[in-house]
Formats: C-alpha cells, sequence, structure tokens
C-alpha cells in the first residue's frame, strides 16, 4: 500500500526521473552521477544488483570496466533487466554498457546479454591508433529521442576499442568515422546506446543527458 501511495502521489507532481547506475565494480562513477544529478534527475542511486528496478523510472548501463568481469558481475540480474526493457523501462547503455547488449564481444569470451542481434568487434588497428580516445563528430542518421536539439555534426567524447556491428542498421541512429563507420548511437524503442560518453561530452553531452531524463521521466519505469 505505501508503494502504490507513493507511486500515485509522484504521478500528480512534476519531478523527474528516479535514475539507477548499475555498478559493475569496476570504477569511479561519480562523474556519471553528478551529470544526471546536475542535468535534472530527481535522484540518482548507484546500485549492485538488479532486484528493486522496479523503484526506478530509468537504469543507466555504465562504460567503465572489461566485458568478462561486467558480464559475470550482471548476469544474476539478467531476467530482471529483460523484464525492465519488455515492461518500457528506458536503459541507457553507455560504451561498455552498450557493448553488453549485443551477442558477443571480441573483448571477451563470454556470451553478451543477447538483447541486441549483432557482435562486438575491434577497431580496424591496422588504419587507426588503438584505443580510440578523443573527440569525433556525429553523422545523425535516423529519428532520435536522445538526440533532439543535437546538431548535426556535433562533438562528443570516446574512449573506446571496439565497436558494435548490429545485424540491423535499422537501430543506428548516429555514426561517426574512426578508420571505419562506427555506430555511435542505437535506439531501439526504450534501449539506447552510446560508444561514447555524454557526461565528458559538454553542452552537447549534456542536452543528451536532459533528454534521457526526459524520456525515463515519460516513460514506464516506477510510474
Amino acid at each position: 500500500m505505501a508503494g502504490e501511495r507513493e507511486s500515485q502521489a509522484r504521478k500528480g507532481r512534476c519531478d523527474l526521473a528516479r535514475i539507477a547506475i548499475f555498478d559493475y565494480g569496476a570504477g569511479n562513477l561519480f562523474s556519471l552521477q553528478s551529470a544526471l544529478e546536475r542535468n535534472g534527475a530527481e535522484s540518482v542511486e548507484i546500485i549492485y544488483d538488479l532486484k528493486h528496478l522496479h523503484r526506478f523510472d530509468g537504469l543507466v548501463l555504465p562504460g567503465v570496466g572489461n566485458f568478462d568481469p561486467a558480464i559475470r558481475s550482471i548476469e544474476s540480474g539478467a531476467s530482471e533487466l529483460g523484464k525492465a526493457i519488455d515492461s518500457g523501462m528506458p536503459v541507457m547503455g553507455i560504451c561498455l554498457g552498450m557493448e553488453m547488449l549485443f551477442n558477443r564481444s571480441e573483448e571477451g569470451k563470454l556470451d553478451g546479454l543477447k538483447i541486441l542481434d549483432g557482435d562486438v568487434v575491434m577497431l580496424p588497428r591496422s588504419k587507426v591508433k588503438i584505443p580510440h580516445m578523443g573527440w569525433n563528430n556525429l553523422r545523425i542518421t535516423g529519428d532520435s529521442r536522445l538526440l533532439k536539439g543535437v546538431r548535426e555534426g556535433s562533438w562528443v567524447y570516446f574512449v573506446h576499442s571496439y565497436r558494435a556491428a548490429p545485424k540491423s542498421r535499422k537501430i543506428v541512429v548516429a555514426t561517426t568515422d574512426y578508420g571505419v563507420s562506427v555506430p555511435a548511437v542505437i535506439e531501439r524503442d526504450n534501449l539506447i546506446g552510446v560508444q561514447f560518453h555524454p557526461e565528458k561530452s559538454g553542452d552537447t553531452g549534456a542536452v543528451m543527458i536532459k533528454n534521457f531524463i526526459a524520456i525515463c521521466d515519460n516513460g514506464s519505469g516506477a510510474r
């Protein structure tokens, strides 16, 4: 009853979203948490399991860590994650967080979460310096709620050695070039993935973070 009363009370207010960041145990998530709070999230909580996703309006899978350890840390909650996505909860994967959503990655030996169909492959070592660390501009290729208000050619900050190779290009809404066309933003319904780090991408990243918060505020989540 208390949970129902809280949910009903929230429906009558204009508070912004309560967002969870899943911690793989691999690094400092302060900059991501601060960026979400600074750009209008009602509250941001770092969580270590996915058992209580119903308490939140959105989930962020951060871009910190390595593929196999991250998969090991999240695989026990894969069912809860799948249910949350199916229920309409907005989920944003950043860099590694996006890569984990695919079938497998050349970085690791374990299977990915298999939520998105496709693989994650290494950037072309013969053409470019790896890892790719720095600013690249975006080519917007499709309609995107995350990119609302983001201008074509905007610059964002990348730190990665791998890129997604989705089976369907329909989910790719922005690319960048780094020796090869790199899917920079993917969207499928309430599921969002970015290869770069919006929390490190200045004003452009702030626009995307605000858009994600708005998506969470208007979506299913804990409501």
